[in-house]
């Protein structure tokens, strides 16, 4: 079984100020958009759009507060309603965490609704561009997610080569093993955890990294390096995420607040189901449609 490093979750103390690993993670995922977003405006196409480096630069500001916001409250809403109602002053407390991916995304799409508003373009315009400089910022998220030793995976066999010892989960390892006799009894799980304090477990986290950001960013890069039919790199966007979330989640351990809902699905994957949808719909639609604009229409 592999262990988990138990990282420091703190990556650089400047005097009183300490910078977390997952804030961080956050500044990498930013600079990665604009990476990413500069190499696009090297394509023809793009270019020939107008696209310029100074766009790249004032979405990636409405991106934040679509992103922060969105997320933020996307997890009050979708992952504990309940706690936060009673509890409305700990909404604020973006500290100790609770930001949710699909949260996020609505805030980044009505971001981009207001930008595309203001440059004057139309709204699928703007996400065909950003879509390629999304997927390496969710792998940046993802990996402090696992620096940090949270959203961990489900319990696994010992013997499985990705099992992996959480030194966060042991509280959460004692109640499984009370809930499920049968998995117990087939592992030897209770000789594990007497020995350990820990359960062998799926690093979804690393899943995610691979499934989520590297191979969607492959796609999708590949995917828009030809000019497409408008709306069809965002329809892929939509479709690849929400395969990649939907299947990691299989092996992804259910929230705390909410375990397995209706058909034995997370919210993950029920959240990611209307994405899938979304996006075959959208790339029929973009690829019957066929718009491809020319320089001088790019603008409307």
């Amino acid at each position: 079984m592999l262990i988990h490093p138990n990282f420091d979750p703190v990556a650089i103390h400047l005097g009183p100020l300490a910078v977390r690993w997952y804030g961080l993670m956050y500044l990498v995922a930013f600079v990665s958009a604009i990476v990413i977003g500069r190499l696009r405006l090297r394509l023809p196409y793009v270019a020939a759009q107008g696209w310029s480096a100074r766009d790249i630069d004032d979405m990636l500001f409405y991106g934040v507060l679509g992103t922060i916001l969105g997320g933020r409250l996307g997890y009050v809403i979708f992952y504990k309603a309940s706690y936060y109602a009673a509890h409305p002053l700990d909404i604020f407390k973006v500290w100790e965490g609770g930001m949710s991916f699909h949260g996020g995304f609505l805030g980044v799409t009505l971001a981009m609704v207001l930008f595309a508003y203001q440059r004057k373009r139309t709204w699928l315009q703007v996400t065909d561009f950003v879509a390629p400089m999304v997927p390496l910022g969710l792998a940046a998220g993802r990996l402090g997610n696992f620096i940090n030793g949270e959203l961990w995976g489900r319990v696994t066999d010992p013997n499985a080569p990705w099992a992996m010892l959480f030194q966060n989960s042991s509280n959460d390892d004692a109640i499984w093993l009370s809930k499920n006799p049968q998995l117990d009894a087939q592992y030897h799980l209770t000789e594990i955890f007497q020995r350990y304090h820990m359960l062998p477990r799926h690093p979804s986290q690393l899943y995610e990294i691979a499934l989520e950001g590297l191979v969607l960013f492959i796609v999708i890069w590949t995917f828009s390096h030809k000019q497409r039919p408008v709306g069809a790199i965002s329809a892929l966007f939509l479709i690849g995420y929400g395969l990649a979330r939907f299947t990691v989640e299989f092996a992804r351990e259910p929230d705390d607040y909410l375990g397995l809902l209706t058909f034995g699905l997370s919210m993950g994957q029920w959240l990611s189901l209307p994405m899938i949808i979304a996006g075959v719909l959208m790339m029929v639609w973009a690829y019957k449609r066929n718009l491809r604009l020319p320089p001088e229409s790019a603008k409307a």
